[in-house]
């Protein structure tokens, strides 16, 4: 379950009329805050990131599957987490929370760490092409003129 912190700023920005993934940014925050806080570890950053675009989906924030690049199990799922968001009524099951958790718990914590969450969004850049950079880096500057 997200702590009422994070609901309510996914909340703010929602209101705000920003982005579903900047909402959902808020829940991988607070995923990777947990990780350096011992709660839990991640294999790596893409584990941290996946646990918590699963966690924004399930608490309502519009967020569409992975585009066709990923494989079917992962966009079942993703659909699985976006039905449970708009649905939330079901009791989660105890066993099966407390299983997650301790399998969580065995996992290592240098998936959170700064050099690694910075390879991470490196190889996520490459992949993307010059112009998406681009774009990226004129709506980044327009913000910033905005917030200024």
């Amino acid at each position: 379950m997200p702590e009422k912190k994070t609901l309510e700023r996914a909340r703010q920005d929602a209101r705000e009329g920003k982005s579903p993934s900047t909402q959902a940014g808020e829940f991988v925050r607070e995923e990777i805050d947990h990780i350096r806080e011992g709660k839990h570890g991640a294999r790596n950053p893409k584990q941290a990131i996946a646990i918590g675009l699963s966690k924004a989906r399930r608490a309502g924030v519009k967020l569409p599957p992975p585009k066709t690049g990923s494989s079917k199990k992962i966009q079942a799922q993703a659909a699985r987490d976006s039905a449970k968001g708009r649905n939330p009524k079901r009791k989660v099951s105890a066993t099966r929370s407390r299983a997650v958790s301790a399998a969580l718990k065995r996992e290592g914590r240098s998936a959170a760490s700064h050099s690694s969450l910075a390879r991470q969004a490196r190889s996520t850049a490459r992949k993307r092409g010059a112009a998406a950079r681009s774009q990226a880096a004129k709506k980044a500057a327009r913000t910033r003129a905005g917030n200024s």
